[in-house]
């Protein structure tokens, strides 16, 4: 038959789970968002650094956290206060103002007719070849090429690349990403100090 034994246990540990879910526990207390005071406690924690990772805009990666730090208005000014001048880039040049350069890509076999408004990164992907690249912003040298003609800066205008030094400047390496032209010249693609 019947257990009675069973079926009394059964019928208090039901009560039991009733109970409890119909009792009132303590009332969750929900903090307030702390996010901006980590961040800002982060920002004075992380150094600045001198090489920012491709396209990583994190705090500790560059500008964020001198603005974060530094308050108020922080973009286009230097610690002292001094107004840091932008040059404009050649990527902004009007059509009315274009110059077309003779490119010579000699891996491609083949010159191109490159406007000094155009990387030659862009340049070569017009022509359909698949050039290297990764971050095209110049803070890489997966792009890199080599002016066969003597320095790069007297061949091409770098808009704010932060990889070559000087002494790769002067041996004609590029990145083509941000490299705009400004005379005629020989382009070695896919070459990196």
């Amino acid at each position: 038959m019947v257990d009675l034994l069973a079926l009394s246990a059964g019928v208090f540990l039901t009560l039991v789970v009733v109970v409890f879910h119909f009792a009132r526990g303590t009332e969750r207390v929900i903090p307030d968002d702390i996010a901006d005071d980590v961040l800002e406690h982060r920002a004075a924690t992380v150094r600045e650094t001198e090489f920012p990772e491709p396209m990583n805009r994190s705090i500790g990666g560059g500008a964020a956290a001198g603005a974060i730090a530094g308050g108020a208005d922080a973009e286009g000014e230097l610690e002292g206060g001094e107004e840091v001048e932008e040059e404009p880039s050649p990527a902004d040049i009007p059509e009315d103002e274009v110059e077309y350069f003779e490119i010579e890509y000699t891996k491609e076999g083949t010159t191109v007719e490159v406007a000094n408004n155009e990387t030659l990164l862009e340049a070569g992907e017009d022509e359909g070849w698949d050039l290297p690249y990764a971050c095209r912003e110049g803070q890489c040298v997966s792009c890199g090429g080599r002016v066969a003609d003597g320095d790069s800066r007297e061949y091409v205008v770098h808009d704010n690349q932060q990889m070559l030094e000087e002494p790769e400047l002067e041996d004609g390496y590029v990145l083509t990403c941000v490299a705009y032209p400004k005379a005629d010249f020989t382009l070695e693609t896919r070459e990196t100090p």
